[in-house]
């Protein structure tokens, strides 16, 4: 590099978010850098649902079909009561003309993050730093200088843009004085898989189904191999009492009674939050992903939504480093994607949230049989589907100029 930097562009985090960002500047030549603080790249528990266009944006990049290889389609999704089996099941086909992927795949969020890896590293512009943790962050003129730890001590790197796209507990974030603003809610979600399959014993079961149960709720989310169950715990008792597997075992016999005992695979327990910070631009830095937003998991938008974020801020940065764009460019993408996020993603993870969470029957009911006239309208439903799916925020974002 020249200019006195030693890179166009820094990026702070190694999850899919960080790593999609990545390869689509490398693959228009710019050089980047990626530090990520874990040694390697993780496989924990996280998201699992891709929606339809994030799988066509994902297509661009020949990723798609290699990550479909590896997961489940899931041609519809269902709200449902249990144990009934009443249930309103959102057909995505109607979508076809709106998307080259008329379904949800469901595919857990490290095999995106492995898949793009191994494209970076066949890009001679790009280069992956695991172990090298963000500590420092100062900005110049015409350049950042963000400082890394390892194990072996410190070292500065200059580079015309810095990203944050390191999570909610990254430091990036907070590096530029910015705060994630909203509301943290009271209850915890316990995530675990199992191989039990539910499918053989719930009628009608949708690869994605989110259920009301008296006096609760949980919601059953099919990955190959395992079940992905959503369970909220009783908030009247001590969460630690409700991770033992004694209590998990009697909160999927719930759902179905398993004379054999359920084998949990994984667990993890997480808050919900719905915050977003102010800005997702501060001088030479922006933010995409967790550290801009954070939203329930209900419906699945965090992580598309991060995705999105990706591919709008490297049509930003291309204008800046390729074509002299000014550095105000970067106001454009918070413009495009943070109205997005507060009054799309937000703001419908929020009432998917609400709406899971009704206790009262007569309530659920009412709610049933509106979704059940949804589905059985091709008009509402396509209208419906344009929203959760995506669509229609993306379509917003590109009228901002």
């Amino acid at each position: 590099m020249t200019g006195g930097v030693d890179c166009e562009v820094a990026i702070s985090g190694g999850g899919p978010v960080a790593l999609c960002l990545a390869l689509l500047l490398a693959r228009k030549g710019v050089h980047v850098r990626v530090f990520e603080a874990e040694p390697a790249l993780g496989q924990d528990l996280r998201a699992s649902t891709f929606h339809p266009p994030t799988l066509d944006m994902l297509d661009t990049l020949g990723l798609a079909t290699p990550l479909i290889a590896q997961g489940i389609p899931c041609h519809h999704w269902q709200i449902r009561m249990h144990p009934s089996g009443d249930r309103a099941v959102f057909d995505l086909s109607v979508l076809k003309d709106d998307t080259a992927h008329p379904y949800r795949l469901q595919c857990e969020q490290w095999k995106l993050s492995r898949l793009i890896h191994d494209s970076l590293l066949a890009e001679p512009t790009a280069a992956l730093h695991y172990g090298h943790r963000a500590v420092g962050l100062s900005q110049e003129d015409e350049n950042v200088r963000l400082t890394v730890e390892t194990d072996t001590g410190r070292e500065t790197v200059t580079a015309r843009l810095v990203v944050g796209a390191d999570g909610a507990k990254g430091f990036v974030r907070g590096a530029i004085g910015l705060a994630l603003k909203g509301e943290t809610f009271p209850e915890n979600t316990l995530l675990a898989t199992t191989t039990f399959p539910f499918e053989d014993h719930l009628e009608g079961l949708s690869n994605v189904t989110y259920c009301w149960k008296d006096e609760g709720n949980f919601a059953l989310l099919k990955v190959p191999d395992r079940w992905r169950v959503s369970i909220y715990p009783d908030e009247t008792r001590p969460l630690e009492a409700q991770l033992t597997d004694e209590a998990l075992d009697a909160a999927m016999q719930e759902i179905v009674p398993n004379p054999t005992g359920y084998m949990v695979k994984e667990m993890r327990p997480y808050r919900i939050h719905q915050r977003i910070v102010p800005t997702y631009r501060k001088g030479r830095v922006a933010l995409a992903g967790d550290a801009a937003h954070l939203n329930s998991p209900v419906g699945g938008m965090g992580l598309n939504g991060g995705l999105h974020d990706a591919f709008a801020l490297s049509e930003a940065i291309l204008d800046i480093v390729q074509d002299g764009a000014p550095l105000a460019r970067l106001d454009r993408y918070d413009r495009q994607r943070r109205p997005v996020a507060a009054e799309q993603i937000l703001a419908q993870a929020g009432r998917n949230r609400a709406r899971m969470r009704t206790r009262d029957p007569q309530k659920r009911a009412e709610i049933l049989a509106d979704l059940q006239a949804t589905t059985a309208d091709k008009v509402r439903l396509r209208a419906y589907l344009l929203k959760s799916s995506m669509i229609e925020g993306l379509k917003m974002a590109e009228q901002v100029a």
